[in-house]
């Protein structure tokens, strides 16, 4: 069962202190110092006076600029495209693109829903291949670059799903985050609550009614996320996100404890749904047998059994609902009562806004999206595409204020920089296997992999501010540093340049399993770097483009210079062996992945 922490300790200016990471930056390597110092000065913040928008059509770097925010990277062909159509066009055109296919169905058709002695279903490793596979190379980038963001504000990890099928049930909650990402909130927030992972990672499935018997109250942790987490947040809110105070300058609480002990009878009486499901039987080493049910368990929505529901009379938030109301239809009036409460649109827009565009946004920019929220201007509440457009299309994402904002702009967080690297460079899996492991090592890898937070408060809260910082004294936040610290920085460095010039190691590519195979281990998944290579002899020529894809061209002069000078250290010519040709391309993209203008995205 996920653990929860007092609500008096998760306000959005504090960390529960039992998951706290270090509280001190000391000693971090030279990188992350520099990108530190650029975000304390330009990572996130409020652009005071925006300017209009930039003309149509916009610049290469413009378009560059908001493809790195609206997806996960920028192409030749993508820059031209936004060039050519503008922003709106575009973007209409992505939300309108047909879906790629399910997580769920790449597991099948890699053999992983198989009963067989490789054991998947006690597996949640091909649940990473899978959602790396989707980060990587589905169609539908923007599609997928939302269920990222919605990922970390609906959060459910593999660290907590205990069950057979894992990595399906992770997939099929990807799916239904990738699904819900362009549909509406209220939709989308039943979907999650009813989702096989949510209920098993939050102890909604088996949650049974009180028994006045033996003192047995229904479990309170979804009561309390749901609130807390994915619709209201702990204090009332304005529609531009500040926090409403009473009389004596006190915050206004959203809920109360009887308020999560009420709205928790709602969520009694669901469990998975077995009816459809087939078993298998599998010898046990040392005796015995175990039964396996299929997939089919882990993909449909979780099911009510009425004799296991409350019945009581639930009231919360001001509504009320009456005793011996039917589950579901009390199911219903909850979720409506969360999703049509003021708090639910500047709380989720604030929190979307800080995964795409900056940290820190001015009270107008939230305001704006909260009002997209509560209606997208055919009298709609909840939808995402109108959401999702404004946060984008905003002006004070759009104009050129933030450039040269000392605050603004966020830290790219280190998943995104790999999946970056990886569709800006044509990586590619040469037996397909996308065989992606956990990468939450802080000392050995990225110290962050998709759908695996730590905790159900994601990766790092939406308020967190680095001590001792120039941050700090600005009351501004930086929630990626939550994962920066003295490991983390040379984990990331160490890790990127053996991927950049090599790849991904991967052990027996051709099997689905997680095994070795001497005769065909190797580096698997690679990057073709076409475009780079035909500039191999021309160091600035090949810096000047890949400040322009990996940096929206906001690699300063003097950054292009070291790195140029750095480059023709080591002469390179049209004569040179491809090894020579392909170290000075990884050294010149190691270099920008490592310099702060690339770290803080703006």
């Amino acid at each position: 069962m996920q653990q929860d922490f007092p609500d008096a300790v998760l306000s959005t200016d504090t960390k529960p202190a039992a998951r706290r990471g270090p509280d001190r930056l000391a000693g971090l390597g030279v990188s992350a110092a520099s990108a530190l110092s650029a975000c304390g000065g330009g990572s996130s913040g409020a652009v005071s006076s925006p300017t209009p928008a930039p003309p149509t059509p916009p610049t290469r770097e413009q378009a560059a600029r908001f493809l790195l925010q609206a997806q996960f990277s920028a192409s030749d062909a993508e820059i031209a495209a936004v060039s050519a159509q503008g922003f709106a066009a575009w973007l209409n055109a992505q939300f309108n693109a047909a879906p790629g296919q399910k997580g769920t169905d790449w597991l099948d058709a890699r053999g992983y829903g198989a009963v067989d002695a490789h054991a998947f279903y006690d597996n949640s490793y091909p649940a990473d291949f899978m959602v790396w596979n989707q980060l990587l190379t589905a169609p539908d980038a923007v599609r997928k670059r939302l269920a990222l963001a919605l990922s970390e504000f609906f959060v459910v990890s593999s660290v907590g799903v205990e069950v057979n099928w894992r990595s399906h049930a992770m997939a099929h909650y990807w799916d239904t985050l990738s699904a819900g990402a362009l549909g509406n909130f209220r939709q989308l927030l039943e979907s999650v609550t009813l989702n096989p992972a949510m209920g098993i990672y939050l102890s909604t499935r088996g949650n049974l009614k009180e028994n006045l018997a033996t003192g047995r109250q229904p479990d309170e942790n979804y009561a309390r996320e749901v609130m807390q987490l994915f619709s209201l947040g702990l204090y009332q809110l304005n529609l531009d996100g500040s926090v409403q105070l009473d009389a004596n300058g006190v915050k206004l609480e959203t809920y109360t404890q009887v308020d999560i002990s009420n709205l928790a009878h709602v969520f009694t009486g669901y469990n998975l749904d077995t009816r459809q499901s087939g078993n298998t039987i599998v010898s046990v080493t040392g005796g015995g047998t175990r039964t396996i049910p299929d997939t089919t368990t882990v993909r449909l929505g979780m099911t009510l059994t009425a004799s296991n529901h409350s019945t009581l009379a639930v009231t919360f938030l001001g509504t009320t609902i009456a005793a011996n109301t039917d589950g579901t239809a009390a199911l219903k009036t909850a979720l409506d009562a969360l999703f049509n409460h003021a708090n639910v649109g500047p709380f989720f827009g604030r929190q979307m806004i800080q995964r795409l565009v900056t940290s820190n946004p001015s009270p107008a920019y939230v305001s704006r999206v909260a009002g997209a929220f509560n209606n997208n201007g055919a009298g709609v509440r909840g939808d995402l595409n109108a959401v999702f457009s404004a946060i984008l299309l905003d002006d004070e994402a759009r104009n050129a204020v933030g450039l040269t904002q000392p605050m603004f702009g966020r830290l790219r967080e280190p998943m995104l920089r790999l999946v970056q690297w990886g569709r800006t460079f044509g990586a590619s899996s040469a037996q397909g296997s996308w065989k992606i492991f956990d990468l939450s090592n802080p000392a050995t890898q990225l110290g962050q992999s998709p759908l695996r937070s730590p905790s159900v408060f994601n990766y790092f809260r939406p308020g967190y501010v680095p001590p001792s910082t120039a941050l700090a004294t600005s009351h501004a936040v930086a929630p990626e540093f939550q994962l920066v610290n003295e490991s983390s920085v040379g984990g990331y460095l160490n890790y990127m340049q053996n991927v950049i010039r090599n790849g991904i190691y991967v052990s027996a590519p051709e099997q689905a399993a997680s095994v070795s195979n001497a005769a065909t281990n190797g580096y698997d998944i690679t990057a073709a770097y076409s475009a780079e290579l035909a500039l191999v002899t021309d160091a600035a020529g090949l810096v000047a483009r890949l400040s322009l894809v990996l940096c929206a061209g906001q690699l300063s002069a003097d950054t292009q210079t070291l790195i140029v000078t750095a480059l023709n250290a080591t002469a390179v010519s049209t004569t040179s062996t491809d090894a020579a040709k392909l170290n000075r391309v990884a050294a010149a993209v190691l270099l920008v992945m490592a310099s702060a203008e690339y770290l803080v995205q703006k």
